[in-house]
């Protein structure tokens, strides 16, 4: 059976393959393929597992950095603004927008070195190349909204790169920044936690008796917040239960560059209104839900405009392809099961009174996280995962396959052998994921 399992995940990413992405919304789409700064890879949003007073809402950006990727690093884009998105009353506009923006320092410019020396604190004089960034809130439509500073100044650590330049990278203090109203924030390299199998790149190379995580190895940058529920519902009050109209909040990304750049000998000069260029709530929608002629046009829509692609969730193209190769029966278009998990949230879990379908993430800060957390998330009776909300160790894949098969609560008939077990046999991440903020691992060394 786990072979079949194998072949069938390989139908799903074959799929994919007819596109330029590869994993969880990494290099989804023909534009942010060529901006990899902009690129906004995962989302995550869940309450957290060390503190159920708070939720935790993490954006990451640059896809499969190679840790020894120098002499320049994998940093934060100056010209790019990413912000993190909540809806706290269904209508899919955003209510508390979060945004950072980084300014990059070089010390000495006659050096190809990014450190000339051990790297043991943040503010290190042996640190070349600094970041920092500034965190501020808005409350209301992103561009017209009230706009609040969270913090001045804050460093960014740098990336790992190697034992003989940071030799103990976890223990370089200030990454982690408490500010006020109990928030703590943190912006730097991480290693990537979304786990997933790309073998079937390689000559549909399935059945081999391999499996692994094709994003073992490799980083990402990290934007992550932490900070009270009653810092993001819309009565200003910790939701009472699961039931609380306020409990319910939709999450979403994005990566906005300015209009005009303009290209001189050794500079660049960026100016004029933001232009939305990235924009991520659920795993794998733009990258299989979506086809290749509107992914461009996803990528630059507030969700206010999901309606232009609402017949690739309700007649998805998956599915299609289970039942041609593999003679897989799933549920028959429309697919409202999907709308669900995609538009609307879920009737009676996430789904908010009078929502608006929009492509978004929607978690119910109310339901509080278990001890034994289950990869499958609802789909393995867990109510504190995926599809509501999502942790940093839900397995997407296998779930959001599953549910094209209809194997869900919300399609009973089709929630059956081998729709229920379908996956790409990788499991886990090939590092653990921390039991604190910021949750996911310290990033792989380069040089090793």
């Amino acid at each position: 059976m786990r072979t079949q399992i194998v072949g069938l995940a390989a139908v799903f990413f074959v799929a994919l393959g007819m596109m330029p992405g590869q994993a969880s919304s990494h290099r989804e789409a023909p534009l942010i393929a060529q901006d990899p700064t902009a690129d906004n890879t995962d989302l995550y949003a869940f309450v957290s597992p060390d503190d159920a007073t708070k939720v935790t809402l993490i954006a990451n950006f640059i896809p499969f950095q190679d840790p020894n990727g120098g002499p320049n690093f994998y940093d934060f884009d100056p010209n790019v603004v990413y912000a993190i998105h909540v809806d706290n009353n269904g209508d899919a506009v955003e209510d508390v927008t979060f945004e950072w923006r980084f300014t990059t320092e070089v010390r000495n410019p006659n050096t190809f070195l990014y450190n000339t020396g051990v790297v043991t604190t943040l503010d290190d004089p042996d640190l070349n190349v600094r970041q920092f960034y500034r965190l501020t809130r808005i409350d209301g439509p992103r561009r017209t909204g009230t706009v609040r500073e969270l913090s001045g100044r804050l460093p960014v650590p740098p990336p790992n790169i190697g034992p003989r330049s940071v030799p103990n990278y976890g223990a370089l203090g200030g990454a982690i920044q408490q500010l006020a109203g109990d928030i703590r924030v943190f912006a730097g390299q991480r290693d990537e936690g979304f786990y997933v199998d790309l073998g079937i790149f390689d000559l549909l190379g399935i059945n081999s008796g391999i499996i692994e995580s094709s994003t073992s190895g490799f980083n990402v940058s990290s934007l992550a917040i932490q900070m009270p529920k009653s810092a993001l519902t819309r009565s200003n009050a910790t939701p009472s239960g699961p039931t609380d109209p306020n409990a319910i909040i939709g999450v979403w990304s994005t990566a906005s560059r300015f209009a005009t750049r303009t290209l001189t000998a050794g500079a660049q000069n960026h100016s004029g209104a933001l232009v939305q260029v990235s924009r991520l709530g659920n795993p794998l929608v733009n990258e299989a839900v979506i086809d290749r002629a509107r992914k461009d046009a996803f990528n630059s829509l507030e969700p206010t405009g999901d309606a232009v692609a609402l017949d690739r969730v309700t007649d998805p193209e998956v599915p299609k392809l289970l039942k041609l190769l593999f003679n897989i029966d799933s549920p028959p278009a429309p697919r409202n099961d999907l709308v669900s998990i995609f538009l609307t949230g879920i009737p009676g879990a996430n789904m908010p009174a009078g929502v608006r379908p929009s492509e978004m993430m929607r978690l119910n800060m109310a339901v509080p996280p278990t001890t034994s957390p289950n990869r499958l998330g609802v789909l393995g009776g867990d109510l504190a995962g995926y599809p509501n909300g999502r942790r940093v160790g839900d397995d997407v894949l296998d779930i959001t396959l599953q549910a094209a098969a209809g194997a869900t609560p919300l399609t009973p008939a089709f929630n059956r052998s081998p729709n229920n077990t379908l996956g790409d046999g990788v499991n886990d991440n090939d590092r653990p994921y921390l039991t604190q903020f910021p949750y996911l691992a310290i990033p792989q060394p380069g040089n090793k």
